[in-house]
């Protein structure tokens, strides 16, 4: 399963730290992503999203308002592609 990662935010210094945290992510856990990165509002109000950066894996609003770590990340994804498998 390939899982599609979009960065919400303006392309701050935690935008970057929570693109490079979701890269380390996904390599660890060995599976293909894509990654897409929006500073559009348009895309914060469909996710919900209150405060950037957002970290949004295949449609779902993992995190927002933080950087979580590449650990925390790979948890988050594990669990997206565990519900997307039942």
């Amino acid at each position: 399963m390939t899982l599609h990662i979009k960065i919400l935010g303006g392309g701050c210094e935690n935008c970057d730290r929570l693109a490079a945290n979701a890269k380390q992510a996904v390599a660890q856990l060995g599976v293909d992503a894509t990654f897409e990165k929006s500073g559009d509002y348009a895309e914060y109000q469909r996710y919900n999203l209150l405060a950037t950066p957002g970290l949004v894996a295949n449609d779902q609003l993992l995190s927002g308002g933080r950087v979580p770590s590449p650990q925390q990340i790979v948890t988050l994804l594990a669990n997206v592609l565990a519900a997307d498998t039942n």
